[in-house]
């Protein structure tokens, strides 16, 4: 009778690792959230991702495998969710616009936005798979081998394709501040 009025009992579906799955999950979060940001340049989208992201983890937790990188499993499916987002996107042919474009005027921060803005225009003319290394390795940190892992490529192709993002990157920022 006392197991049944611990404030720390678990709900009965779920098993103690499921618990500590779901509070690992938990603390990936910000991880998770900044790669997303890296990927869509949009709060709210990010925000939306994450969720799409956490929700297939959870319901897809038994695939997961006790031992290996939970991190580059969610990255994965963060990806993933991504690529699924935009394919739709395209079928809806739906052009969007982003809403923080005139968030600024006026403001003490206008140099600050546009150069953000700057950034995200030059970020969205990128590849997605430019614009995906950018974000695990220059965003989220990851080491080359960790991102390589987590987009299933040797590390050979990773390194290239960074190597290709930040020259385009630089070029597309250059050729930006030479037309303002």
């Amino acid at each position: 009778m006392a197991a049944a009025l611990s404030p720390y009992r678990l709900p009965h579906a779920m098993t103690l690792p499921a618990a500590a799955l779901h509070t690992d999950i938990a603390a990936l979060l910000p991880r998770l959230r900044r790669f997303a940001r890296a990927l869509t340049w949009n709060r709210e989208d990010a925000d939306d991702l994450v969720q799409v992201a956490v929700e297939r983890a959870l319901g897809r937790a038994g695939q997961w495998q006790a031992g290996t990188r939970l991190d580059s499993w969610i990255f994965r499916i963060v990806k993933n969710a991504w690529v699924d987002e935009v394919r739709a996107r395209m079928r809806r042919d739906r052009v969007m616009a982003p809403e923080q474009a005139g968030e600024h005027v006026g403001d003490e921060s206008a140099e600050a936005q546009q150069q953000r803005m700057a950034i995200q225009k030059a970020m969205s003319m990128l590849s997605d798979d430019h614009r995906v290394v950018i974000g695990l390795v220059l965003v989220d940190g990851l080491a080359y081998k960790e991102a390589a892992d987590v987009l299933e490529i040797p590390i050979g192709t990773l390194t290239s394709r960074l190597a290709r993002a930040r020259e385009t990157l630089q070029g597309l920022l250059s050729d930006q501040a030479r037309t303002v």
